[in-house]
């Protein structure tokens, strides 16, 4: 399964934007692009530097490749409504990014290695794929055989250091290791400082 494993801190100051926790302390110690011309880059952007920017921050931040960041825009363009908001409905109901927003991963790299490892169940039945797309309705809750493992024995330690805002499409009961879809995310509870706009001005050049 193909996946960018690039240095997510050097993605991170390269996007001005922490795309992990661990990201956070390091760039108040390195701040800016990294590489050794970086700091000869002057001059106000370009409206076509801003759009691509903004595109790699969304597509880093929820961990797509290129190709399935463009088919996702292209189905977001296809559907009713504002493109963007579709869009960000989309990204938000990944698998991956449900059990990041549920609190039983630290990050969203951390989430879809418990989905790709096979340790959760959709609605009964055990997944690997973590662009799978939930729906109201839906179940998700840990295998049995892996609730015995030391990361699920634990899992107050990582609840306890996930600072996630409650949300009205979601319902997590850590105790259970259970995650119930209770409907479709909202613009308002995406990902914040995301400028959906400049991706759809992007993709319509």
């Amino acid at each position: 399964m193909a996946r960018d494993t690039s240095p997510i801190v050097k993605q991170s100051r390269r996007e001005g934007y922490a795309l992990h926790p661990k990201a956070h302390k390091i760039m108040a110690k390195k701040s800016g692009i990294p590489g050794q011309h970086a700091h000869g880059r002057q001059g106000k952007p370009s409206l076509y530097l801003t759009q691509l920017r903004e595109k790699q921050k969304v597509r880093r931040i929820y961990g797509l490749l290129e190709k399935q960041f463009a088919k996702l825009m292209a189905e977001a363009s296809r559907r009713p409504g504002l493109a963007g908001e579709n869009l960000l409905q989309l990204l938000e109901l990944r698998l991956d990014n449900v059990v990041y927003r549920s609190g039983l991963s630290t990050s969203r790299r951390g989430a879809r290695q418990l989905v790709s490892h096979g340790h959760l169940m959709l609605n009964g039945r055990r997944v690997d794929i973590p662009s799978i797309r939930v729906k109201a309705g839906d179940e998700i809750t840990v295998r049995p055989k892996s609730t015995k493992s030391a990361y699920f024995t634990h899992i107050d330690d990582v609840v306890n250091n996930t600072s996630q805002p409650p949300l009205s499409w979601l319902k997590a009961d850590v105790k259970k290791l259970k995650i119930d879809i209770t409907g479709l995310p909202t613009r308002e509870e995406s990902e914040p400082d995301i400028n959906e706009q400049l991706i759809v001005e992007y993709y319509s050049r």
